[in-house]
């Protein structure tokens, strides 16, 4: 218990799924909280649910101006921020003949610049109490080639390689700053289960068959996601830069 006690924590897409579980557990562990997502409904609940350790601000991570009110309430609120968890993102179905210009740009807006301003704007609040713990949600798609989803693939890869970069400029200016990339196979929530009903007709054997079985083999439960993040956030980890943690029970490749 407490094993982040004290900390001030930023989870971006935290209404619902990974991000909701990311806060609550933190919280549970001693961390204060700020939530922030696109849905203001759902996500003063989960603050609601967490109690006085919680702050809820409506956030699209594309905007520049958001983050900085997001890092201005986690310093007015709770005095400064220790623990960064990029986790909000956009998944929209698309191989490279089907991928327009304009869907390329909205899924790389969000999954890419988004979490650019995050890392560029956390990183100056980390530096303020002397160090920190930047924990960016990548994907196996950003490892391996997911055909069926051309755009997303590649936001997911360049978050991979900005954490590595982000990592090693810590490390060469002795920031005591830690970026980590977490590359999950699926996971059980709201948005992947949405997302077969959503693609074309055909196209559904894009994402695997959602049984009790397989879901039981291959798809992670957001809990599972957010013991990880805990670890990578907390002091246990403190010699943990620059890695790329799978997070996939041995699923190493997803057929199209």
């Amino acid at each position: 218990m407490a094993r982040v006690q004290g900390k001030v924590a930023i989870v971006t897409g935290a209404a619902g799924g990974v991000g909701e579980a990311d806060a609550i557990l933190l919280a549970s562990e001693g961390a204060n909280v700020v939530i922030t997502d696109i849905n203001e409904e759902a996500g003063r609940a989960v603050a609601a649910k967490i109690g006085d350790a919680a702050r809820f601000v409506k956030h699209d991570i594309a905007s520049e101006d958001d983050w900085k009110r997001v890092i201005a309430t986690a310093e007015e609120a709770f005095g400064g921020l220790d623990i960064l968890v990029n986790n909000a993102a956009i998944l929209i179905y698309g191989n490279i003949e089907d991928t327009d210009l304009a869907t390329w740009q909205k899924i790389n807006r969000v999954n890419s610049d988004g979490y650019f301003l995050g890392c560029h704007h956390g990183l100056a609040a980390m530096k303020k109490r002397g160090g920190g713990s930047i924990v960016n949600m990548s994907s196996m798609a950003g490892i391996g080639g997911v055909g069926s989803f051309c755009a997303y693939s590649a936001s997911k890869g360049a978050v991979a390689a900005m954490t590595r970069s982000i990592a090693a400029h810590c490390r060469m200016n002795l920031y005591k700053i830690r970026c980590n990339s977490i590359h999950p196979d699926g996971i059980m929530t709201p948005m992947v289960a949405g997302l077969r009903g959503s693609m074309p007709k055909g196209k559904q054997s894009a994402v695997r068959v959602m049984d009790q079985k397989q879901m039981m083999a291959r798809f992670a439960k957001p809990t599972d996601i957010a013991n990880l993040v805990l670890f990578l956030a907390s002091d246990e980890s403190s010699f943990i830069n620059g890695a790329e943690m799978r997070i996939d029970n041995g699923y190493l490749m997803w057929a199209d």
